[in-house]
């Protein structure tokens, strides 16, 4: 589509070019203003109403949370990079097959509609006043699945957490009693590339002293972060939440140990730049900690030379309709579920937060006592997920090594995603047509 607008640019201007003198004046109300290319990405391209719509979106955003918008120019530069982003990674989604199909979309954009006690046609309604189309928040939606679906694709599921990790990181916990406490902080992120040249550590010094200047001068951490964090969140204000000692890098933990609610960080220097923190709050982690355990049983039909994507769909489809009608779910796992539980009515046992992969655990917790899921699909095949029960559980050794099994992972993919991006990102052709204007 963006490639089209590229060729209809070029031949309106083409046409434009021949059109006589004397039929100017008549014509020239009939000029319509085409839609200006803004950067171009590998095989497509961002344009100058695609960036405009962001821009209102984040700056409605903004507004609603009472924070100070950054300069225009700088808002503009930062929503364009991750315009950019967001491009290269949907670009690659198609390529590699990835896709949301419409069933799933319509139930996302339900359940949004039910968080905000809203039926779809008053959710309609209350986008329009807010000057957005369903089309337009349906593909908007449809774009935030599909990347959230490659990250777990791409990155997520490839992260591994080995037993000697968890080992080293109860072992630090223990020997360090402030690695137990959990801290409230936002971030800044001043990039400098990993084999910068001096030039280029001098220019992010000087932004990094900018920014501490604007921060110093009373301008909120919202503002100064979206204009001057490379940071994946620095649109929203680069509040990172609640974060444990062993959730963050030793670097991070050092400074903050010395800090004070509200204080600022000096710029702590890492290989991916320069960083600000600021502590927003601070609390003791000795209290007990809890987890919800799910007794689960699903069947699995798995992908195979023999087995196609559409064959496995419609098998699990036929078994999900008997489901419906009544027939005991152990029975059909049993009979068909090509998983090891099967001998065993495809009972999973009491399974904790970060035992299954992404896909599956999304599609357990959104299910009541006892209801049966849609098919689910992830890496291993079709899934149909039953909850059976579920139950609070105080953490004992098992449960803090769990604990600490999914802080490390939680550590690890962000760290592994943003540095996937970047390689993306470099990977790209990308080149900005309006850069001049920043």
């Amino acid at each position: 589509m963006r490639n089209l607008k590229h060729f209809l640019l070029v031949c309106a201007t083409f046409t434009l070019a021949y059109i006589p003198i004397g039929n100017f004046t008549a014509q020239a109300a009939e000029i319509v203003k085409i839609d200006r290319i803004v950067a171009i990405v590998d095989q497509t391209v961002v344009t100058e109403q695609e960036l405009a719509d962001r821009i209102r979106t984040v700056t409605a955003q903004f507004k609603k949370q009472g924070t100070e918008l950054p300069a225009e120019n700088i808002l503009r530069k930062q929503i364009l990079e991750r315009l950019i982003s967001d491009t290269l990674q949907l670009q690659y989604a198609a390529q590699t097959g990835l896709k949301i199909d419409d069933n799933q979309l319509d139930k996302t954009i339900e359940r949004i509609a039910e968080q905000n006690q809203m039926s779809l046609t008053e959710f309609g309604e209350a986008l329009a006043k807010d000057g957005v189309s369903m089309s337009k928040f349906r593909a908007d939606i449809r774009s935030e699945i599909t990347i959230a679906r490659l990250r777990e694709r791409e990155v997520d599921s490839r992260v591994t957490v080995s037993e000697s990790e968890i080992d080293n990181y109860l072992t630090t916990q223990a020997a360090n009693n402030e690695s137990q406490d959990e801290f409230e902080i936002s971030h800044i992120l001043i990039r400098t590339p990993e084999e910068g040249a001096t030039e280029d550590i001098q220019k992010a010094k000087t932004k990094v002293d900018e920014a501490i200047k604007a921060l110093k001068a009373g301008t909120s951490f919202a503002k100064v972060s979206a204009s001057f964090s490379d940071a994946p969140n620095a649109l929203e204000g680069g509040n990172l939440g609640w974060k444990s000692g062993s959730q963050m890098p030793a670097l991070f933990l050092d400074a903050l140990k010395a800090m004070q609610v509200g204080d600022l960080s000096q710029p702590l220097r890492s290989p991916n730049g320069f960083h600000l923190l600021k502590l927003t709050n601070k609390r003791g982690g000795s209290s007990p900690l809890v987890i919800e355990q799910t007794h689960a049983r699903h069947i699995l039909i798995k992908l195979s030379e023999v087995m196609t994507e559409k064959e496995a769909k419609q098998k699990m489809d036929g078994i999900k309709e008997r489901l419906d009608n009544g027939e005991k779910f152990e029975v059909l796992a049993r009979q068909y579920s090509e998983d090891t539980t099967a001998s065993n009515g495809g009972d999973l046992g009491w399974v904790n937060p970060g035992d299954t992969v992404p896909q599956f655990e999304k599609a357990m917790s959104e299910l009541k006592d006892n209801q049966i899921s849609a098919p689910v699909r992830s890496q291993f095949g079709w899934h149909i997920i039953q909850v059976i029960e579920r139950r609070k559980q105080d953490m004992s050794k098992d449960a803090a090594r769990l604990k600490a099994r999914q802080e490390i992972r939680t550590r690890k993919a962000d760290e592994a995603y943003q540095d996937w991006v970047r390689e993306l990102r470099d990977r790209a052709f990308v080149e900005l047509k309006l850069e001049d204007k920043f």
